[in-house]
């Protein structure tokens, strides 16, 4: 069941090898034109956020790495002025992020940052220490608490608050609790209702798709350069090592706020679903003064979908859990702190700063609305759609992770999903069969490559792209195409000010010339996320793992009785599909009746295929009564994914 690990390890494992790729193309003149145009329309001497980001500085880490699990060094190039192959916006964020160290926010509260992709919040509590969001793995965790317990106080840690079901802000528990803490009841976790389920479900079902975007979105098979990923905009990297979860004891699941009381410190909360996460919450803390923004409010445009995949977050509801803050809280907060990115210190600056972001988001949302229903489609909006320039020369609101334009189209989808009503966008024919005829009617591929390299040498990289991605998919082969391509989407990802379109489209340069380089996934299964999957949630992950193709003709009833969670399971198997009954077992026509732990069928489907039904069965681990042989044939139309399938090419 590797795939809901959220791909971590993976992605790690190539970003490591990553750091040896041939060189790229210098930037052309329409590039280094481009980026000065942005320099010249931003306020580059503003000093805010820089002073910032240094602000409360207490110790970096004395090492250079921790151990195998994070390299500091890695964003050492992020120093000085942007080279010309970097967006200057993109390379200004990003330095940011990769300053690293524990800071004082203010007395009694206190972060570690850059020590992963987001930050780990530690809070003074009466007795010990309040963690929020520990980060993605055990090992980064517990560096940063050596730190805090080094320079602060030797406390012990009595509770922890996760505000939403992202593994960058969970994965790290187990570095500061374990369930013995937690079936005592010495340690409390806090979180949002529908956390668990949320962060084992997100990567799931679609999992193994998500894994492999996921690479190119976050830069992992690149190298960390000036010409390579600066990081994602949103933070660093993700740290490798350990990841783990526990489930809530706490659940807060009120939308209009809850107040409780933890080791001493008076917390706030409020429950915002559907809006970053699909489980998420904020609080705040009167005793402070001090709004904790989780991750609904960021130094950077957020996604409304995010390129690696995952469910249309709405706009709207973003916007007014942000407004409901400022109503609550904003005219008494003196700072505001996050899961991401730096502080803002003084009222009238968190305020300024709620109020851009919630009309950013609100923006976004309501006039990509109006325009769908001014009769325009989704890429015409993404292409009109310009943010006030109130909103836009604000660095807070800058595209360093999401975009208006991906933004837009994602609200269009939320409302009218991916057909624009144009009759030819109905029945659209397959990359590979539309990429030949587009070659066959523009003269052949040597005709179109001469035509595109002359758009390429007026600098229409974006043109280039369309045009050349037809011969690459009626001719993969064509090793001319897919250099000319590569060129267009680098010139692209060196202008993006957006860190995962820069990742993307380097990404999508460094696979054409030189091939995919595929490697192994070294990680074990993660037992806490294997774990926490209910059955049916397994059983449904099954299902869509299940090849239902026009050929399958079986029909079967299975029973499961599951003898280490205590459960009776049906399936029905026809028409290529399987549909589950957890609590109703099959009474009539059963082909088979299958006895056994829920963890040996996990085993036996999960990706290492390393154990088979006979093997359990002759160890007594499984017992079958009825059909053998359907229930053999059934696992064995269970399919394992490749996560290296391609998206460059068919």
């Amino acid at each position: 069941m590797k795939k809901i690990i959220l791909c971590c390890s993976l992605m790690l494992a190539a970003a490591a090898a990553a750091q040896n790729q041939p060189k790229s193309n210098p930037p052309t003149s329409y590039t280094i034109a481009a980026n000065k145009a942005l320099y010249d329309y931003l306020d580059f001497k503003d000093q805010t956020d820089l002073k910032n980001v240094n602000k409360g500085l207490i110790a970096a880490y004395p090492q250079d790495t921790i151990g195998r699990f994070y390299n500091f060094k890695q964003f050492d190039f992020l120093k000085g002025t942007a080279p010309e192959s970097v967006n200057p916006s993109l390379w200004r964020q990003s330095g940011f992020n990769a300053t690293a160290g524990l800071f004082k926010v203010s007395e009694g509260i206190y972060q570690i940052r850059g020590f992963d992709l987001a930050n780990m919040s530690v809070i003074r509590g009466k007795t010990g220490w309040i963690i929020i969001d520990p980060l993605t793995v055990k090992e980064t965790v517990e560096a940063g608490m050596r730190l805090v317990r080094k320079h602060l106080e030797d406390l012990p840690v009595t509770a922890v608050i996760v505000t939403h079901s992202h593994m960058d802000h969970f994965g790290g528990m187990r570095g500061v609790v374990n369930e013995d803490d937690v079936k005592s009841g010495r340690i409390k976790i806090y979180a949002p209702e529908g956390f668990l389920e949320h962060s084992v479900s997100e990567n799931l079902i679609a999992g193994n798709a998500m894994t492999r975007r996921a690479m190119y979105m976050y830069g992992n098979l690149l190298p960390k350069s000036a010409t390579g990923s600066l990081g994602s905009g949103l933070g660093t990297t993700t740290a490798s090592g350990t990841a783990g979860i526990l489930d809530g004891t706490d659940i807060i699941s009120s939308k209009e706020g809850e107040t409780k009381i933890i080791d001493g410190i008076k917390f706030e909360f409020v429950y915002t679903p559907e809006s970053e996460a699909p489980a998420e919450m904020m609080c705040y803390l009167p005793d402070y003064k001090a709004f904790m923004q989780a991750e609904v409010v960021n130094h950077t445009l957020h996604n409304l979908y995010t390129l690696r995949g995952a469910q249309v977050r709405n706009g709207q509801k973003w916007s007014m859990y942000i407004d409901k803050a400022i109503d609550k809280w904003g005219k008494d907060a003196q700072f505001s702190f996050g899961s991401h990115h730096w502080p803002t210190w003084g009222n009238a600056e968190v305020v300024d700063f709620l109020e851009n972001q919630r009309d950013l988001f609100r923006f976004i949302h309501d006039q990509t609305v109006r325009l769908a229903n001014e009769g325009m489609n989704p890429v015409e909006i993404a292409n009109t759609l310009k943010l006030p320039k109130q909103l836009d020369t604000q660095f807070s609101n800058r595209g360093y992770y999401g975009t208006v334009s991906h933004n837009a189209r994602a609200q269009y989808q939320l409302y009218f999903g991916f057909f624009d009503g144009n009759p030819a966008n109905l029945n659209p024919l397959p990359p590979v069969e539309e990429g030949q005829k587009y070659v066959e009617l523009m003269g052949g591929s040597e005709n179109i490559l001469k035509k595109a390299k002359e758009s390429y040498d007026k600098g229409e990289y974006r043109w280039v792209a369309e045009i050349v991605n037809h011969v690459v998919f009626a001719d993969p082969k064509n090793q001319k195409a897919r250099n000319l391509l590569a060129d267009a989407y680098e010139q692209m990802g060196y202008q993006a000010e957006s860190g995962p379109w820069r990742n993307f489209y380097l990404t999508g340069a460094q696979e054409l010339r030189y091939g995919k380089k595929v490697f192994k996934n070294s990680s074990a299964s993660n037992p806490d996320m294997v774990n926490g999957m209910s059955s049916e949630m397994f059983f449904n992950y099954l299902a869509m793992r299940y090849k239902g193709t026009e050929e399958n003709t079986d029909k079967f009833n299975f029973n499961f009785d599951l003898t280490d969670t205590n459960e009776n399971v049906g399936l029905v198997i026809s028409n290529g599909t399987v549909s589950t009954r957890v609590g109703s077992p099959i009474k009539d026509k059963v082909t088979a009746t299958i006895t056994g732990p829920r963890k040996a069928l996990m085993a036996l489907t999960g990706e290492a295929q390393d154990v088979t039904v006979d093997q359990l069965l002759s160890k007594g681990v499984l017992k079958v009564t009825g059909n053998k042989e359907a229930f053999k044939k059934f696992i064995g139309n269970i399919e394992n994914f490749d996560v290296w399938f391609n998206l460059i090419e068919p």
